[in-house]
């Protein structure tokens, strides 16, 4: 595994999102963008995508150029014209953007993103290990609540975790069989 696909999106942060929509992105993220993008060098900016057709998310979805090739290839590795790869298409293809950070480590959000998800003066960056996500900061706390509402049950927390632990369990079963 190289040392771009360990690059993981980790944090909270609340920025400033001013009147032409520019918002800062959280430096540990800048970091994982230079990473994990192949045309990044020292002097140039890091590109990336963002997918804002993912309905019911609240949020708009951030990629490294990595990350969303690997989406990329997972959609293309579908049967060309299957009715799945198309809404899969259009889903994450048709509605992103691919754009760059300014000199100042900032994007810009236009007035349609921002009036999706609810921006109007802060944007909240939410860590998602391969992506990471935008928010209206008072949605992302409702999320959150609901989240921890799912699993106020110390079992249905358990779970999740025993899912990790079947995960590594496959793994390692794959490993020992080779």
């Amino acid at each position: 595994m190289g040392k771009n696909l360990r690059q993981r999106f980790r944090g909270e942060w609340t920025n400033k999102v001013d009147a032409k929509g520019r918002v800062s992105i959280p430096a540990s993220f800048r970091r994982v963008l230079e990473t994990c993008d192949p045309d990044w060098h020292h002097k140039s900016l890091p590109n990336l995508v963002l997918v804002y057709g993912r309905k019911g998310t609240g949020c708009i979805e951030g990629y490294s150029m990595n990350s969303i090739n690997e989406v990329d290839n997972m959609i293309s590795a579908l049967p060309r014209y299957s009715k799945n790869r198309e809404i899969l298409e259009r889903l994450l293809n048709s509605n992103s953007v691919q754009i760059q950070l300014d000199e100042n480590g900032r994007i810009v959000l236009s007035t349609k993103l921002r009036q999706m998800i609810g921006i109007t003066t802060e944007a909240l960056f939410a860590g998602m290990g391969e992506k990471f996500e935008v928010w209206n900061p008072i949605s992302y706390q409702k999320n959150v609540e609901i989240m921890f509402e799912t699993i106020k049950d110390p079992m249905n927390e358990q779970n999740l975790f025993d899912l990790l632990d079947n995960k590594i369990g496959e793994k390692k079963s794959v490993e020992d069989n080779r």
